[in-house]
């Protein structure tokens, strides 16, 4: 298991593109993902969970990775995170 806190960098925190593309970047793996601002954690494959979340800007998320691809599953997530969702800022 992969347990690591990313930090929500983009101008507008985890809105709903960007937890569209956070849910579609995890569904591509079959390890368990989950996130969290604390505990309990959601499942970061589902939008809605990622949307009640309300993560804005500088908010740091919990995020643990379990199964055979969490490796890649967290490189994919890191990056797109670091990416700013592909926003831009």
């Amino acid at each position: 298991m992969i347990r690591c806190q990313l930090e929500i960098i983009n101008k507008l925190g985890l809105h709903a593109r960007a937890a569209t593309k956070l849910a579609s970047t995890a569904g591509r793996f079959s390890c368990h993902i989950r996130t969290g601002i604390q505990e309990p954690l959601v499942d970061a494959k589902s939008v809605m969970s990622l949307m009640l979340m309300a993560a804005s800007r500088g908010t740091n998320l919990i995020f643990e990775f379990d199964g055979d691809d969490e490796q890649q599953a967290h490189n994919a997530i890191a990056e797109l995170i670091a990416d700013y969702f592909g926003e831009g800022q």
